[in-house]
């Protein structure tokens, strides 16, 4: 089957060789620091290149690629000495994934404290709730780096109050990665000449977040896990057999792209990007077959991915006539595939909905 892509710019690259790599989950001390960031004002505005076409599969919409400011986003700090004291062990508590947030800080700290997780000052107050963040915090909306700040921060108190707050691996955490490892360093595509900041820019990259871009993270972006396996359930971003590329097993995908992220070769962190903006396996005929090739692999009974907005999954692609909806077209998440696949991403960035929700669904 022939995979489609959203993300503008992914050409093909080099296939990527496989070195054995170490596993790190400590939490890095930075996470512990108190103090807000510092928030830029006005986001600026991006303009996309000129004489650019769309790849195959990409249907871009008037909200889908604006730089959308939507005022002053929440202000995140953490004090360690409020962070509660472990709980004593009482069994794991329940598993909520979040979908594609693309710096919509709002609507996720709104979303957050709708489920019961975060308290009307923003702190974790779930207990030992566990949380997983699919990927993509960047790009688009007006604070991924302020997204980022409060995933790293919930991820402490998470911890500290016995849960966890785990994400992992976007293609638009690889787009940044890139565009602020390699610039403008020409790679290899089968469209021809690409750079990473090009591909940056054309996909809804925010100067603002580029400019408050620190190593804290840029260390935790880079040792993101792309799949992982809970309670029967196989997360991953995108909707796509990609995967399979890069290890039969969990921690081999893992161990592999986290090598290929620490080799810092433009040419292979491409491809990998590349492979990761690949989506509709799973939609089309043959897309059950798909998603199981992956549960076969890997285990699990159902995957749940975001990266694919559901709109597109469902072909409500946006219009003029839907620029004049005040309600989001997305209520929750798209199961499809033969109850196979469960989709995350609500398409927040075309004035959808930011999904958060608690496994297992019945449907």
């Amino acid at each position: 089957m022939v995979e489609g892509s959203m993300t503008q710019g992914a050409g093909q690259g080099p296939e990527v060789e496989r070195t054995a790599t170490l596993r790190d989950f400590r939490v890095p001390a930075y996470v512990h620091e108190a103090g807000p960031y510092v928030h830029s004002a006005q986001p600026g505005e991006v303009a996309p290149p000129a004489e650019e076409t769309y790849p195959e599969g990409y249907t871009p919409t008037e909200r889908d690629l604006p730089v959308i400011n939507r005022g002053d986003t929440v202000q995140v700090a953490v004090d360690p000495e409020t962070v509660a004291a472990p709980q004593a062990d009482t069994g794991q508590g329940p598993l909520y994934v979040v979908g594609d947030v693309h710096g919509y800080l709002d609507q996720l700290v709104a979303a957050l404290q709708e489920k019961g997780l975060l308290d009307a000052d923003g702190h974790w107050c779930a207990g030992t709730a566990r949380l997983w963040f699919l990927g993509d915090f960047t790009d688009r909306g007006p604070d991924g780096i302020g997204v980022i700040d409060l995933v790293m921060r919930l991820s402490a108190e998470a911890a500290a109050a016995g849960g966890y707050c785990k994400a992992l691996m976007g293609n638009h955490e690889l787009l940044l990665l890139g565009a602020k490892r390699f610039g403008d360093t020409p790679v290899n595509s089968g469209a021809g000449t690409a750079t990473f900041q090009a591909a940056w820019l054309l996909n809804g990259g925010q100067k603002t977040d580029m400019d408050r871009l620190q190593d804290h993270h840029l260390q935790w972006m880079a040792r993101l896990d792309a799949v992982e396996e809970v309670d029967g359930h196989l997360l991953v971003h995108s909707d796509t057999t990609a995967y399979l590329d890069y290890g039969r097993s969990i921690e081999e995908v893992n161990d592999t792209v986290r090598e290929t992220l620490t080799r810092n070769d433009a040419d292979e962190v491409w491809d990998l990007f590349r492979k990761f903006t690949k989506r509709f396996s799973f939609r089309d005929e043959g897309g059950a077959d798909a998603v199981r090739s992956l549960l076969d692999t890997y285990g699990g009974s159902r995957i749940v991915h975001g990266h694919s907005p559901i709109p597109y999954l469902l072909g409500e692609v946006g219009s003029e006539e839907d620029e004049d909806r005040t309600d989001p077209v997305v209520e929750g998440p798209h199961v499809y595939a033969d109850g196979l696949a469960i989709a995350m991403d609500g398409g927040v960035t075309m004035a959808g909905k930011l999904l958060v929700q608690q496994l297992p669904l019945d449907a």
